[in-house]
């Protein structure tokens, strides 16, 4: 390729990346599918094309929407529950996420909630809503109508915002809770953890099959403390509990020498905690153990 047209790709990367990755829930596939929309860049008759962004955006969206159909129904098949994969966002890997709307639309809890969505509604959403882009030109990318496509925003909106708050706390409080929660997990004291959970708390958790886990969300503030604390006080040697920036929100991630074993995303309220997602699937932490790294910043838990 010649210097200006990979110039051109490498410039869009992390954008189209981004996109991939709210499109697809999975970061190895995100990557996966900025390098066919490469490939794709690298054959066409660039002279032609008025605009590099208005292309590869087209490209990689719709290549997105394809891959989701045969994701599905691998999904149908896959052990346990499915969650998105983690991805660490402490230095801008996913865009700008100054703004709580911003970090609510790459929260794991909303790209668990795109799940719900057809592929063109998953588009038309994460187009708008993550990307800004008019619904003139979400037709043209997705070959709809102008009024089309607001039709599926708005029905896409309500389907994945269902019954849930938009925004979440403030990072600092939602440190200071998590820091609670892991100290009393530690210690085992089980009735302080139940008064920092909701009555109908769920903890979901994802190990693909590959690790043991429970088969099913983990339903009310007893179960779930008790399920909790048998898990984080489990003898791992090594094992240590920080608490990092992941999809925009803190969350507790536990390594063994550096290697990250587990992660969980953290739903909360200002006064408790809502629901709790469990990674523990290797080949969904694998993009986040090569790509994150330890954040102290938003310091660390107990450790062993």
């Amino acid at each position: 390729m010649e210097p200006d047209g990979l110039r051109e790709f490498q410039e869009q990367r992390p954008r189209l990346f981004a996109l991939a990755y709210r499109m697809l829930g999975s970061a190895s596939a995100a990557e996966d599918a900025v390098q066919e929309t490469y490939l794709r860049w690298e054959s066409a008759e660039r002279e032609q094309i008025r605009s590099a962004e208005a292309w590869l955006t087209t490209a990689l969206v719709n290549l997105c929407r394809t891959w989701l159909v045969s994701a599905k129904a691998r999904r149908e098949s896959y052990i346990g529950p499915w969650l998105p994969e983690p991805v660490s966002t402490a230095h801008g890997e996913l865009g700008p996420l100054e703004r709580a709307e911003q970090r609510e639309l790459v929260s794991l809890a909303l790209l668990t909630a795109l799940e719900r969505l057809t592929p063109v509604e998953r588009a038309v959403f994460v187009l708008r809503e993550a990307f800004g882009y008019a619904h003139r030109e979400i037709a043209t990318m997705l070959e709809l109508t102008e009024a089309n496509s607001q039709q599926i925003f708005r029905r896409a909106g309500l389907r994945v915002r269902e019954g849930r708050a938009r925004f979440g706390v403030p990072a600092e409080h939602a440190r200071e809770l998590i820091e609670r929660f892991l100290q009393a997990a530690h210690e085992g004291e089980i009735g302080s953890l139940e008064r920092m959970l909701a009555a109908d708390v769920r903890a979901t958790a994802d190990g693909g099959g590959l690790v043991s886990t429970a088969r099913r969300p983990v339903v009310g503030a007893n179960h779930v403390a008790r399920y909790i604390t048998g898990l984080l006080r489990r003898e791992v040697p090594g094992m240590q509990l920080f608490i990092e920036e992941v999809n925009g929100a803190p969350a507790v991630v536990a390594r063994v020498h550096g290697a990250p074993l587990l992660v969980m995303g953290v739903d909360l309220t200002d006064r408790e905690i809502t629901a709790l997602r469990l990674i523990v699937n290797p080949e969904k932490l694998a993009y986040f153990a090569g790509s994150g790294g330890i954040d102290r910043s938003l310091g660390t838990s107990p450790s062993r």
